[in-house]
């Protein structure tokens, strides 16, 4: 979509960067953002105790809103986390108890904080939890008030629950609950703080719709929905996860060292794109480092940005220390002129083979079992880190310069060679 189309700052700026996926009657939401300052919300279920990068780009939407001038308003679902989200997913949710709601609360606010600046200024985000009223609901009231403004149809037409019903999934009426209460979230914010606008990932476009439909029944206000694209890697992969699981937005769940590999090993065919979404970069840098020949020095600004915005500029400097440190070594150990290398290929080994792999096919070990009897007497080391783990799965965030140093006992190194 051409930003040229829209009259106010912060759908074009969203535009040009790739924000904007769907969204109800984009032309009146522009004409309202033109007028004056908005408040908008997005929502998020109390699932675990940090946010991670799969929900970084509506997180980075609502910090752009709030730097044009707008008011964002970051909703913990301890209510609806009550119920559960059945958006494409192919079991039940466990029940969550109070302790574990209040904790994973508190983690979520963590993980906004470097995003949304809170506070009681007039742009100041607000963090809000709808158990506040979700829980002072009564059942045949709700019903009567909400329910009837939601028929079966339109119910069963939402590609979350179609998905679940044609797939023969598990499926309760508990979780059949989850858009009405989504619907009264929006309510219940157009009365208390205003709030016309509901921001959200693409796969959460059936819900808010539900919502912005519902909100102007009730109300004959106009409300609207607007979602962002679903973020997929150049290779078609869901952005977002690794070997190890998801990349986790506070340090005591993923480290800066782990974030900033992340993004500086993301595919030479996405840069382009990550550097509009997830840094503050102006567009006219971006498109000179899209430019450069050397796609490295991309990549570098990338993970400088996106870390510095996650964990502050002061972790970079101990993180280029330690990854010179590393090159350093893997440098020392290729060069060595009796040291072998050994060649292994990008595809058939990220995220598929272990570090019992590795030693098989390095030679180091005849068997599976040796390697692993190596690796619990602490004899194995990959770029001078000590493995515990056996079923290590080595990715991307394992290699610098497309280099790794295996060392075996005391003074068997090994240099691994990844060809991409």
């Amino acid at each position: 979509m051409s930003s040229s189309v829209f009259k106010s700052s912060v759908l074009r700026e969203a535009a040009d960067r790739g924000f904007i996926h769907q969204s109800t009657d984009i032309k009146q939401l522009d004409g309202c953002l033109a007028e004056g300052p908005i408040a908008l919300y997005l929502g998020c279920d109390a699932t675990a105790e940090s946010l991670h990068i799969g929900h970084l780009i509506p997180i980075m939407l609502l910090r752009l809103f709030q730097k044009h001038g707008h008011r964002p308003i970051a909703l913990v679902g301890g209510g609806t986390s009550k119920i559960g989200d059945p958006s494409f997913r192919n079991t039940v949710r466990p029940m969550l108890s109070e302790e574990e709601l209040s904790r994973n609360i508190q983690g979520i606010r963590l993980s906004y904080a470097p995003y949304i600046r809170f506070g009681a200024q007039s742009n100041d985000g607000k963090l809000v939890d709808n158990a506040e009223w979700l829980d002072q609901l009564e059942y045949i009231p709700f019903l009567r008030e909400v329910g009837r403004h939601f028929p079966m149809g339109r119910l069963l037409s939402l590609d979350t629950v179609k998905q679940k019903l044609e797939n023969n999934l598990p499926f309760s009426f508990l979780e059949f609950n989850y858009p009405l209460l989504q619907a009264y979230d929006f309510l219940e914010l157009l009365q208390r703080e205003n709030c016309i606008l509901q921001i959200g990932g693409s796969d959460q476009w059936g819900n808010i719709v539900s919502g912005v439909e519902f909100v102007r029944r009730m109300t004959q206000k106009e409300v609207f929905a607007l979602t962002t694209p679903l973020l997929t890697t150049a290779s078609g992969a869901k952005m977002g996860k690794t070997a190890q699981g998801a990349v986790w937005l506070r340090r005591d769940f993923y480290t800066p060292f782990d974030f900033w590999q992340y993004w500086r090993n993301v595919d030479d065919r996405d840069v382009g794109k990550l550097l509009r979404l997830f840094t503050e970069l102006s567009l006219e840098e971006i498109t000179r480092l899209e430019s450069i020949e050397d796609i490295n020095i991309a990549k570098i600004t990338l993970a400088d940005h996106a870390t510095s915005l996650t964990h502050g500029k002061d972790v970079l400097a101990d993180i280029h220390q330690a990854i010179e440190t590393l090159r350093q070594r893997g440098k020392s150990a290729s060069d060595a002129k009796h040291t072998p290398t050994l060649a292994i290929r990008a595809e058939a080994w990220l995220g598929q083979k272990t570090i019992v792999d590795l030693l098989v096919e390095a030679q180091v070990c005849p068997s599976r079992g040796k390697a692993r009897r190596l690796i619990r007497g602490d004899g194995v080391c990959l770029n001078g880190v000590g493995i515990k783990d056996e079923l290590l799965v080595l990715d991307s965030s394992h290699f610098f310069d497309e280099r790794a140093q295996l060392t075996v006992g005391k003074k068997r190194l090994i240099c691994v060679q990844l060809q991409l």
